[in-house]
């Protein structure tokens, strides 16, 4: 598919009960993160798809090394309670893809991978981070999303390398 034919069904997953950011870092370990914040379109001339990940996040960390992440949306409905466990729990605690029963699927190039049985699947090559400042986002931003002091996300750039619909 081209990686805005189902941009609607992205949006509704965020707006929604969210997505899967999946991340192997550079010892090979995987971790799954639920996302609520994302981006997709074209920035330097190629499809990108932003995620936005805070540095308080064992993903931030694993981010450090990584050179590939996958966005994996499930369809509608499904999912919800491993989507719930992967937004509220820690991959520094827990083995997130053992205890919600997730298996893995090797992606397009060595370094992604990505969740069996959802129904969107953005493959991504690590393309830039930028760490967003608190002077650059907006007192209303601030106010809602972060406790003063609070250190903002970090957004992570992804070339996306291949996008898959499976029904």
């Amino acid at each position: 598919m081209r990686y805005d034919d189902n941009f609607k069904e992205l949006c509704a997953a965020l707006e929604g009960a969210g997505a899967f950011l999946v991340v192997e870092d550079a010892k090979g370990r995987v971790n799954a993160m639920t996302i609520g914040w994302a981006q997709l379109g074209v920035i330097w001339g190629e499809p990108i798809m932003s995620v936005l990940v805070r540095p308080s996040r064992h993903t931030f960390d694993m981010l450090k090394t990584a050179t590939h992440f996958s966005v994996c949306v499930p369809r509608s409905g499904e999912l919800k309670k491993e989507l719930a466990f992967c937004g509220t729990k820690s991959g520094r605690e827990y083995d997130k893809l053992r205890v919600c029963g997730l298996k893995l699927k090797d992606g397009a190039v060595k370094g992604v991978k990505y969740l069996d049985g959802c129904a969107l699947v953005y493959q991504c090559a690590m393309y830039g981070a930028s760490g967003l400042s608190r002077e650059a986002l907006s007192p209303q931003a601030l106010a809602k999303y972060y406790q003063p002091g609070e250190v903002p996300h970090t957004l992570y750039f992804g070339k996306i390398i291949k996008a898959e619909h499976f029904k």
